[in-house]
């Protein structure tokens, strides 16, 4: 059976979102093509994990959004640095208890779907791309069950729906913004008009929306 966090976190790590977008993006902007790449993630961000990591960002912007509805402020101007990142606690709604196996397999997938369909909303696969997307993919380093696991999930068309119905909460709607954000870097219009309709969908607030922005932002100086 794939471990799903160590598979988001191979996705994630050296060369990160990069490494994954890059060879998985759809359309023309594909970096097979254009060099395009998402953005990496921080040792700070990465040492805790696959899914943790995700849920580690998405809990520090979520912490200062309702700090800052408490305390009547506006949010940051500047992105917050990324020392300040704060583990989500285990057993809370970013993070399922370390237990509940099913409950993180199913979290980890969800957000590796959000990555592949952001990934590829700025434009359609030809036959072509395709091909050269799954040699990428065997390119990355896996294992052969996650390998698959990558093959089969970008054989199907993405899902927006099902990517939005596994939000259950506020908390894992922050966490499925952050993965798309992590997946590419938000250069075309096509990308920004998803990730603006992905927010609107997943309900989130304007304010933790642009706390989310930052929060990943900030990744791009992380050491």
């Amino acid at each position: 059976m794939t471990d799903m966090n160590k598979l988001l976190g191979q996705l994630l790590g050296s060369g990160a979102a990069g490494g994954f977008a890059g060879g998985l993006a759809g359309g023309l902007a594909s970096s097979l093509l254009t060099s395009k790449s998402g953005r990496k993630l921080g040792k700070s961000a990465l040492k805790v994990g696959g899914v943790a990591a995700v849920g580690a960002l998405a809990y520090t912007a979520y912490k200062r959004y309702s700090d800052n509805q408490n305390a009547g402020t506006a949010p940051a101007a500047t992105p917050p640095p990324v020392a300040e990142i704060t583990p989500a606690p285990a057993g809370s709604a970013f993070m399922p208890a370390i237990e509940n196996q099913a409950a993180n397999e199913a979290l980890g997938l969800t957000l590796i779907r959000a990555m592949i369909a952001a990934a590829r909303s700025d434009g359609r696969l030809d036959a072509q791309e395709s091909q050269a997307i799954f040699q990428r993919i065997e390119a990355l380093g896996l294992d052969a069950e996650s390998q698959n696991i990558l093959v089969q999930e970008m054989g199907h068309p993405a899902d927006v729906d099902a990517i939005v119905n596994s939000a259950t909460c506020p908390e894992v709607a922050a966490e499925i913004y952050i993965a798309s954000l992590l997946a590419i870097e938000v250069d075309s219009a096509a990308e920004r008009a998803y990730l603006s309709m992905l927010a609107a969908r997943l309900q989130l607030p304007p304010g933790l929306v642009s706390e989310l922005d930052a929060q990943v932002e900030a990744q791009k100086n992380a050491v």
